[in-house]
C-alpha cells in the first residue's frame, strides 16, 4: 500500500502542484486584503512620519485616544455632503478628536447636484471656526457615471466654495480627490488649493500640480478603537516632517507615540 501512495504522488505532475500553490497563495492574499490586514501600498514611515486618517459616520462610535495611541496625528471628518446633509457624527467626532489632540480637520463631500453658495451654506453652519483646526476640506470625486458634469460647470461651482472657505476659515483648503478626476476637472485650473491624492495601487503621480500634501495610501485600513457598520478605515500620510506639517497648517501635532509602548515620546 505504501508503495502505490508513494507511486500516486510521483505521479503528480510538478507544474500542477505549483499551479495549486500559486491559487492557495492568491486565494490567501485575497482574504488579507479583504481583512484588511494586507495592502499594495505600505509607505515608508521613516519617509511619511506623519500619519491620519478620515472617518465617517461609517465608522461609528470612535475612540480617539485609542485612535491617537496607534500613531495617529491628525483626522479628517465627514461635516457635510451637498447642500442638506450633515454627519450625524460629526459634533463628536470635532469635540473627541481635538480632545484627543489630534490635529483635526472636516470635509464636505461635494455634489454636482446643488450649486457651491448652498453647499457653502451647508458646510459654515456645522463646522466651527477654529483658529487651530486644519484647514477645511473639498471631497471631489465621481459619485455616478464617470465625467458626466461638464468642465466647466464643476469649476464654477467649485471656485464659489473655495473663495468662500477660505474667507471664512482663513486658510487655503484642501481638495481631495483621484488623479482622474484631476486630470478631468483640476488640470490647468489657476485654483489655490492644497491637494490631497487618493492612490491606493502606486504612489501618486509626481506630475500632478499643485504637488500633493497628502495621499491616502489605504482605503481598507484597520485599526482599533471604533465600532460602526464599516470596519474598515481610511490611512494616509503626509508629504514631509511632522515640524513641516505644523508650520504648513499652523497647528499643533500631539506628541510621538511609540509603537512599542503606546507612550508619548518625551
Amino acid at each position: 500500500m505504501a508503495n502505490q501512495e508513494n507511486k500516486a504522488k510521483r505521479s503528480i505532475p510538478g507544474w500542477l502542484l505549483a499551479a495549486a500553490v500559486l491559487v492557495m497563495s492568491a486565494a490567501a492574499g485575497v482574504v488579507l486584503i479583504e481583512k484588511g490586514l494586507l495592502w499594495f501600498n505600505m509607505p515608508s514611515k521613516n519617509l511619511y512620519p506623519v500619519r491620519g486618517v478620515d472617518v465617517s459616520h461609517y465608522q461609528g462610535e470612535i475612540d480617539w485616544e485609542t485612535i491617537r495611541g496607534q500613531e495617529i496625528d491628525f483626522a479628517f471628518l465627514k461635516a457635510t455632503e451637498g447642500s442638506g446633509t450633515v454627519d450625524e457624527t460629526f459634533a463628536d467626532n470635532w469635540k473627541n478628536a481635538r480632545a484627543a489632540g489630534l490635529a483635526v480637520g472636516a470635509y464636505h463631500f461635494f455634489s454636482f447636484d446643488s450649486s457651491g453658495e448652498t453647499q457653502t451654506a451647508n458646510f459654515l453652519k456645522t463646522v466651527p471656526a477654529a483658529a487651530n483646526a486644519m484647514p477645511p476640506v473639498i471631497d471631489l470625486e465621481y459619485y455616478d457615471s464617470e465625467g458626466s458634469q461638464a468642465a466647466e460647470t464643476v469649476r464654477r461651482e467649485l471656485r464659489v466654495m473655495l473663495d468662500a472657505l477660505k474667507t471664512r476659515y482663513g486658510k487655503t483648503p484642501i481638495i481631495y480627490t483621484t488623479q482622474n478626476f484631476w486630470e478631468k476637472y483640476l488640470r490647468d485650473t489657476d485654483f489655490e488649493y492644497t491637494l490631497w491624492i487618493r492612490s491606493v495601487y502606486s504612489s501618486p503621480s509626481s506630475k500632478l500640480s499643485p504637488q500633493w500634501s497628502f495621499w491616502q495610501y489605504n482605503s481598507r485600513g484597520v485599526l482599533e478603537g471604533y465600532h460602526g457598520v464599516e470596519t474598515k478605515i481610511d490611512l494616509n500620510a503626509y508629504r514631509g516632517t511632522r515640524e513641516e506639517f505644523e508650520k504648513q497648517f499652523a497647528v499643533k501635532l500631539p506628541p510621538q507615540i511609540t509603537a512599542q509602548s503606546g507612550t508619548a515620546k518625551s
